[in-house]
């Protein structure tokens, strides 16, 4: 923290769900803050913010900010409610909730996710609570954990190479990534490595603004990257562009993985891709004879039924050709293994003593709010509670979801800074703080660094944290475990249990995590075989194919099929899932949801750019407007979102056409395995 005359400056940093975990320096003149910016000390962030966080005090201080708590005065769904005081809103949630309890505490689930990324503001007092009452436990998919799952099948956890050591690269490979609007530093490092003569190359179906300033773009189907990683094996095999050293020492499983890749020939997987079969050859040249060169997957291209044996198969690329070896070649996906996070010192699972309750996947919510009580199931949940997240927009198969809301004997608590989609169906709304009123401390997926958030300015209004929320709550359920009136600094400090790490974060705002520069030169994978793991023991015990294969999707469009079109939806560039729409100056750039379609799609269906469509399956039905341009392939349409389903054309959301189907590893969702139709609006 620093004074002048006038103002302070607080040191912070970004609470969202992107793997650049920016440090923020946030300006405050009596008792307010004016200013959010990139903290230049910070040498990943060097001073620059996207444009959405650069924005912060527009949505700390937006005139819809939630200040006070309040009560459903009308049916399920209709946004109507009352104020109330904390104390009433409180001694009523705590009521219900001991009610429900007595029966089967396993009937109250938590539904949680990124709303917040900080250790103490997500899973920390809430997760204590939730433990201590015995309640559902929730399995946290819908964005990672099939990439996650196959990382760590892989590579033993979720870890890479240090992201500032791409600027050495020769060749980058962006892989189902759009870095101008989900990764922007990388993409500020990706842009020196290519000054200083780096090839970069986008794999993704859409041309992003990514894809379109990288020196090649492989716009291959949705769901086939798996293929595409096979054959660019068979290249390396067939051409001998292997490290055949590394190979022998460091991996476990080469015989069956070479024989499997050796039945992916180019030309099979052009035809699965829909690619030229050069731009294949090409792709395995420039892997098999460039050094260093370095992949930077991201998490849209494992939304599918075969994600995770995408992800599996693309980790065992720098392995081949010994891209270990440098400081500047290997794989990012996430960092978040590296961090020596204490979560069971912040989250206390032990407090749930010999009880096992069950999980329910976030990702299925919509069948599961509608699911009655059996063996199997167990209890019909009577209540949620929900924190750091928007389900109502942001979960698959938004119809049941809604459905399942609507649910007039369904207790729903929802803690939240906006009346957002899912608070319109709530009992109560608790109103949150910001990043800008809290402590917390942040990891990242994105780099190697640790970052403390100080809070910059009071609680807006009356706005409490969720550590404070669930705290009280904890002594009105009569929970007298020491552990629930711990402090927010203290949690903290708790996370990372190091006195001197911890100093050095009240100091500067920041500390790096001692990472080897080329941490699987010499192997050391944190695997049970110390190796990377083409083949995987553990899956194969699980009765899964121990190698990664390609799965075609679920959703496959058939010559006369009703829905010839696959659709991806992929964030619009100024939203960050739902979190940024209702900023009216963010949501002024993006105007309006829209879905974009290749020309020869649109005059096939006699739509024009610029007319509201209709985008349908057996799901659903969603509006929007056409932009009809070369962003999308042909046969795939891009539904950009995530539009708050009350903001939409026709009160939906492009989460109204997506599936519950689940991906291959990891139990996740597959927003991206998805078959539509599109048509134009009657007038």
């Amino acid at each position: 923290m620093t004074t002048t005359d006038t103002s302070i400056t607080v040191r912070g940093a970004c609470p969202h769900d992107c793997p650049d975990t920016c440090a923020l320096l946030t300006t405050v003149e009596n008792g307010r803050a004016t200013k959010v910016q990139g903290n230049p000390a910070h040498a990943l962030t060097d001073g620059v913010l996207c444009t959405k966080v650069a924005r912060y005090t527009e949505r700390t201080y937006h005139p819809e900010r939630l200040l006070q708590p309040l009560k459903r005065v009308g049916p399920k769904g209709s946004g109507q409610f009352e104020p109330v005081g904390w104390d009433e809103a409180l001694e009523a949630i705590a009521a219900r909730l001991q009610t429900i309890a007595a029966r089967d505490p396993q009937a109250v689930l938590p539904y949680s996710y990124a709303g917040t990324m900080g250790l103490v503001q997500s899973e920390s007092i809430a997760a204590r609570f939730f433990h201590q009452l015995g309640a559902s436990l929730l399995d946290r998919t819908i964005c990672a954990s099939a990439g996650a799952e196959a990382l760590t099948q892989t590579l033993g956890n979720k870890v890479g190479m240090k992201v500032e050591f791409f600027a050495e690269s020769k060749l980058i490979v962006i892989w189902g990534s759009n870095s101008i609007g989900s990764n922007l530093h990388f993409w500020r490092i990706a842009q020196a490595a290519k000054r200083n003569g780096a090839k970069l190359v986008c794999i993704d179906p859409r041309r992003s603004e990514t894809a379109e300033k990288c020196h090649e773009h492989i716009a291959l189907r949705p769901g086939t990257d798996a293929a595409l990683a096979l054959a660019v094996m068979h290249e390396l095999i067939v051409n001998a562009w292997l490290d055949q050293d590394y190979i022998d020492r460091y991996t476990l499983g080469w015989d069956a993985l070479k024989a499997r890749a050796l039945q992916w020939s180019p030309e099979r997987a052009a035809e699965v891709c829909g690619v030229p079969v050069e731009q294949i050859r090409q792709l395995a040249r420039d892997w098999g004879t460039t050094q260093p060169a370095a992949i930077r997957l991201n998490y849209g291209m494992q939304r599918v039924r075969g994600g995770g044996n995408a992800v599996r198969a693309i980790a065992c690329l720098p392995a081949l050709t010994g891209a270990w070896r440098h400081r500047a070649g290997g794989l990012l996906l996430s960092s978040s293994g590296h961090f020596p996070v204490r979560r069971a010192a912040l989250q206390r699972p032990d407090l749930m003593g010999e009880r096992r309750p069950r999980t329910i996947n976030m990702s299925t919510i919509g069948d599961d709010l509608l699911r009655p009580a059996s063996p199997t199931f167990g209890p019909q949940i009577e209540a949620l509670i929900v924190y750091n997240s928007n389900p109502v927009a942001v979960a698959p198969e938004s119809g049941k979801v809604v459905q399942g809301f609507g649910r007039e004997d369904l207790f729903t608590v929802v803690l939240e800074h906006f009346q957002t989609d899912t608070a319109d169906y709530a009992d109560f709304i608790l109103p949150a703080t910001t990043q800008l009123e809290h402590w917390d401390i942040h990891t990242s997926y994105g780099h190697t660094d640790v970052l403390l958030n100080r809070p910059a300015i009071a609680p807006v209004g009356g706005a409490r944290t969720n550590t404070d929320i669930f705290r009280a709550l904890a002594a009105r359920m009569g929970f007298d475990d020491p552990c629930f009136a711990e402090s927010d600094e203290s949690l903290c400090r708790s996370a990372i249990g190091d006195a001197d790490d911890y100093e050095q974060l009240l100091a500067h705002g920041f500390a790096s995590l001692p990472v080897p520069d080329a941490p699987f030169a010499q192997g050391g994978f944190p695997t049970p075989s110390g190796r990377c793991e083409f083949f995987s023991q553990r899956l194969a015990d699980q009765g899964l194919d121990g190698l990664p294969d390609h799965l075609p999707n679920y959703e496959l469009a058939t010559p006369g099929g009703r829905y010839p079109l696959a659709m991806i939806s992929p964030p619009a560039r100024n939203f960050l899932n739902s979190t940024f729409v209702n900023v009216q100056s963010l949501r002024d750039i993006e105007a309006e949801p829209v879905l974009e379609m290749h020309p020869e799609d649109a005059a096939q269906r006699g739509i024009a750019d610029g007319a509201v469509v209709r985008v349908f399956n057996d799901r659903g039905t969603y509006h929007c407007k056409a932009r009809v341009n070369q962003r999308a392939r042909p046969g795939v349409v891009n539904g950009l979102g995530i539009w708050w389903r009350k903001l939409g054309l026709n009160g939906t959301n492009v989460n109204e056409l997506t599936s519950q189907h689940l991906t291959d590893l990891g139990r996740a969702p597959v927003f991206y395995d998805c078959l539509v139709e599109v048509a134009t609006c009657p007038n």
